[in-house]
């Protein structure tokens, strides 16, 4: 979050756990006229990868703003991951709304 309030600095905000309908999501960033909605998962050892539960989760939130994209974050905690300048991309996707989602997988 420290680096984020250091993008919008004084030109806008960044709230956390960001109550959306019956949700919370969390991080809203509102700058220079626009609104990102960022959801946050982190996958761990002996669990399912959580995009789709983010992505549906994501949903929800963009529905609620109303907004037409969002971010949905990934961090991979499962052991014997390589370093994270390795396994650190980008994708695509979407909800099941059908919403465009950047996928940050950490």
């Amino acid at each position: 979050m420290a680096f984020l309030h250091r993008v919008v600095n004084g030109g806008g905000s960044v709230d956390r756990e960001y109550a959306i309908g019956r949700g919370r999501m969390d991080l809203c960033v509102r700058y220079a006229g626009e609104t990102l909605a960022i959801e946050l998962k982190v996958w761990r050892d002996g669990r399912p990868d959580p995009l789709a539960e983010g992505l549906a989760q994501l949903d929800e939130y963009l529905a609620g703003l109303p907004l037409d994209r969002g971010w949905l974050i990934l961090f991979d905690q499962r052991s014997g991951q390589p370093p994270i300048a390795e396994r650190t991309r980008r994708e695509q996707a979407s909800t099941p709304a059908g919403r465009e989602i950047a996928v940050i997988r950490a």
